[in-house]
């Protein structure tokens, strides 16, 4: 029988369990892994303690992870037991194996490891799309990236450095601003002891942002408008200090009528196609150097209670994995 941290009802960590838990054969369109690592990311979190509702109870948590092939649903092509995967929009990757639809799944490359995979998928294609799709950055433009120090804003840091743009971004601690620096931001503004939007002011001498990328909600909202230049872009793609209330959109005029969106990574990688294709950039920029991937924290899965503890008091950096086995 294998195991799985099961989660009977809304709440904190405690209500996670780790206990036998068996995903049943795959169905004709899955593939049964079994698990070397999963990601630890603020959506298992939110899911866990209501924020976003859960499709059932009881449920597994954990939507990012990696491992090998063992069984191949009867419908299933260009897949065999052996392969290394990994996928981020799974259910359930909380476990020592799991059933993962097939058309979710993308092979790992030789030079990319599955831990390493694990922990990118949807911090790494999420960086993909804001960077290359939801405002395509290059040579030129300045930009802000809240929670630089977080999984999506180290990778996104060096992304976008790559791309040729001038990075700012926001960090809690004098530690976490020196990781950032370290992870292609040319400044980086703590948030504890600066004002984040006059700092922002005086590096760009008053010229401000193009975009504004931000994961935090509630803590940095409305001021990350007034990071942003004329007819800027504000992006809220996630809420770790809560949601945003009351979004007044006469505010987006009032700033020097502003843009705003909502995007979602299951927005752009909704077909196989662009799924395939995100993968396929988040993978190359790791395997040529030009995003290095550091995971700065693993736990054992059946210590995930501890990680969300750690991840909801900030007290992570980078790249959190989970592993099994």
């Amino acid at each position: 029988m294998t195991h799985a941290m099961v989660v009977d009802a809304i709440g904190g960590p405690e209500v996670m369990t780790w206990r036998p838990f068996d995903p049943g054969a795959p169905r004709a369109d899955e593939l049964r892994v079994r698990q070397t690592a999963a990601g630890l990311n603020f959506i298992d979190v939110y899911l866990r303690n209501g924020t976003y509702k859960a499709p059932t109870f009881p449920f597994v948590p954990g939507k990012e992870g990696a491992g090998v092939v063992v069984a191949v649903g009867s419908d299933v092509r260009g897949f065999s037991a052996g392969d290394r995967v990994a996928y981020s929009a799974a259910s359930g990757t909380y476990a020592e194996e799991i059933n993962v639809p097939a058309a979710i799944a993308v092979r790992i490359p030789e030079a990319i490891a599955d831990d390493v995979a694990a922990g990118i998928m949807l911090k790494g294609m999420t960086a993909e799309y804001l960077l290359r799709r939801t405002f395509p950055v290059g040579p030129g433009h300045t930009i802000l990236i809240h929670a630089a120090a977080g999984g999506v804003g180290l990778i996104a840091g060096q992304w976008a450095k790559h791309l040729g743009a001038t990075v700012i971004g926001t960090a809690g601690s004098d530690d976490k601003v020196r990781l950032a620096l370290d992870h292609g931001y040319d400044h980086v503004v703590n948030y504890r002891t600066d004002n984040f939007v006059e700092r922002v002011a005086d590096i760009t001498g008053g010229a401000k942002c193009d975009v504004v990328y931000d994961s935090v909600g509630r803590d940095t909202f409305p001021a990350s408008l007034d990071c942003l230049k004329r007819r800027g872009l504000f992006v809220s793609f996630g809420q770790s200090s809560g949601t945003i209330q009351n979004f007044d959109l006469a505010l987006l005029n009032q700033k020097g009528s502003l843009y705003a969106t909502r995007p979602s990574l299951f927005g752009y990688t909704a077909t196989r196609e662009e799924l395939e294709a995100s993968a396929g950039a988040l993978f190359e920029v790791v395997r040529s150097g030009a995003v290095k991937v550091r995971i700065d924290q693993r736990y054992p899965v059946e210590d995930a209670g501890r990680a969300h503890r750690d991840l909801e008091g900030r007290r992570t950096t980078g790249i959190s994995i989970l592993t099994v086995g």
